[in-house]
């Protein structure tokens, strides 16, 4: 480099440009060989000191304006005095493959690297490095090219950054994400619709092996953790492997709805499904499905999120139970009875037949063995009438110690052999609890033409009153006798 055009163009390149002597290397170099060192790379990764006594012995010939501008120097001295500065941290493990490529001969290496302005800024650079010619053999003569890749690295990082926090939120998230493919569904609808179809929902209902195959080609590309966890999974493959036991039943019917959204455009919506973990333990979500921006046009990226709501499920499951149940007994409450009694009211079934029962002794065991005992008492009948009434018919707890069976289309005969039934279960009962035997009255009623559901309750409750009654009525004649006996029995015995 010693024409002035050379030095013109050197000087005006637009790439940061050295030139420089790697001859006090070369000694280095020759040094270690003597001392035996065959692995260079392991040799300098073992101790970077030693990188940077090879660094130390760089001297610097030359650099263009390109070079004093990026690296924030006066002049060729200023940059040299403050060589460290730019040259320092990662530089001196990257420097390894360039001093390495150099000991095996090569006259020619690239690498990427970072060094530092004077004023401490990062630079990301290409480094390119060339032996000149006639210099290969002392390696008196090198130029070098920085080119300044920061923003390109920068804009790298940024993106990595963004692909790990993207990825950080799919896999931690607390929801179920899938990420899938539903292409060959799209394609799918379009075929149908290019032949012509215009009712799709007809279409399914006529055809549901057509939903069967759209669930067949859904692709699934991506699963978090939440999703293993939903679902009881060890693992991504066995989950992947085992999808047909976690979407089945009810599923091709939510499926289906789902189609119909995307058939009518709706590439965003949501639905409650029912899902089954691997254990086989149903799992109640909120599916919401999304095409993601930009797939729009093929539906080749999509996200599904569950969100399990099984506790919300089973609570609004218990509380509806609760506003139809009483919770001691297990029957049905007063407000359950006095709605299907308006329902039966309004139908036209008939006939209609009302059992009414009364549990005796409920006050009396209250007040001699406390509110436990009659608690006691009050789930055993509840156990009987459970036991004994089953769907279409219903058993209602409707009073303290009340007690309602409603039998719609059961006649006289279905309901002597309720009653039957009922009495065969309190026999069986009351072998078990000997020491507080179940007794009740009871009254049957089977409806007449034309006869309100309000009457005929009211006829089957008289029954009941007037067995009580007849049943009281024994009781205290049979007492009466007990003490007449016992009467006489005390006279003879004073009189002998």
């Amino acid at each position: 480099m010693t024409g002035s055009s050379d030095t013109n163009i050197f000087d005006l390149a637009p790439i940061a440009m050295w030139i420089e002597d790697f001859s006090g290397v070369t000694t280095q170099f020759d040094r270690w060989r003597a001392e035996g060192v065959v692995d260079i790379r392991a040799y300098l990764r073992e101790d970077l000191t030693r990188v940077a006594a090879c660094s130390s012995r760089i001297r610097v010939l030359q650099v263009n304006r390109r070079t004093l501008d990026l690296f924030e120097a006066r002049d060729l001295d200023h940059l040299s005095a403050n060589l460290s500065k730019v040259f320092r941290d990662e530089m001196l493990d990257s420097h390894v493959n360039e001093l390495a490529e150099l000991w095996e001969g090569k006259t020619e290496f690239s690498s990427s690297a970072v060094n530092y302005t004077l004023s401490g800024r990062r630079l990301d650079i290409q480094l390119r490095g060339s032996v000149l010619p006639g210099y290969e053999n002392t390696l008196g003569r090198l130029l070098l090219t920085t080119e300044d890749v920061t923003a390109r690295e920068e804009a790298r990082r940024n993106e990595l950054a963004n692909r790990r926090y993207a990825e950080g939120i799919f896999e931690h998230s607390p929801v179920s994400l899938w990420v899938e493919d539903f292409s060959r569904i799209k394609l799918l609808l379009e075929d149908v619709r290019h032949r012509g179809i215009v009712d799709f929902r007809v279409f399914t209902d006529v055809h549901p092996e057509f939903v069967r195959q759209c669930m067949s080609e859904i692709r699934v590309i991506d699963i978090n953790q939440a999703t293993l966890d939903l679902f009881c999974a060890p693992d991504r493959n066995t989950l992947l492997q085992r999808l047909g036991d976690i979407f089945r039943n009810e599923m091709e019917k939510h499926f289906k709805e789902q189609l119909i959204e995307l058939w009518n455009g709706n590439l965003l919506h949501h639905r409650e499904v029912v899902n089954y973990a691997l254990d086989g333990s149903e799992r109640h979500v909120l599916l919401q499905f999304s095409v993601l921006p930009g797939h729009e046009g093929d539906w080749s990226l999509v996200q599904v999120a569950l969100t399990d709501i099984t506790a919300r499920k089973k609570a609004e499951a218990y509380l509806e139970y609760l506003g139809k149940h009483d919770v001691l007994t297990k029957l049905h409450n007063r407000a359950f009875y006095m709605d299907e009694l308006n329902r039966l009211e309004r139908k036209s079934l008939r006939p209609v037949s009302a059992i009414v029962i009364d549990l005796d002794g409920l006050k009396a065991a209250n007040d001699q063995l406390g509110h436990d005992a009659g608690d006691a008492l009050l789930r055993r009948l509840g156990e009987v009438l459970n036991g004994a009434v089953s769907q279409p018919n219903h058993a209602a707890r409707i009073g303290g110690d009340e007690f309602a069976i409603l039998m719609p289309g059961a006649d006289r005969l279905a309901a002597a052999t309720m009653v039957e039934t009922i009495n065969e279960l309190l026999k069986i009962n009351n072998q078990f609890y000997s020491n507080a035997p179940l007794s009740i009255s009871l009254g049957v009623s089977t409806s007449d033409t034309g006869e309100s559901m309000e009457a005929l309750v009211k006829r089957a409750d008289l029954s009941m009153y007037e067995q009580k009654r007849a049943r009281y009525a024994t009781k205290e004649s049979r007492d009466a006798q007990y003490a007449k006996a016992a009467s006489e029995r005390g006279g003879a015995a004073s009189a002998a």
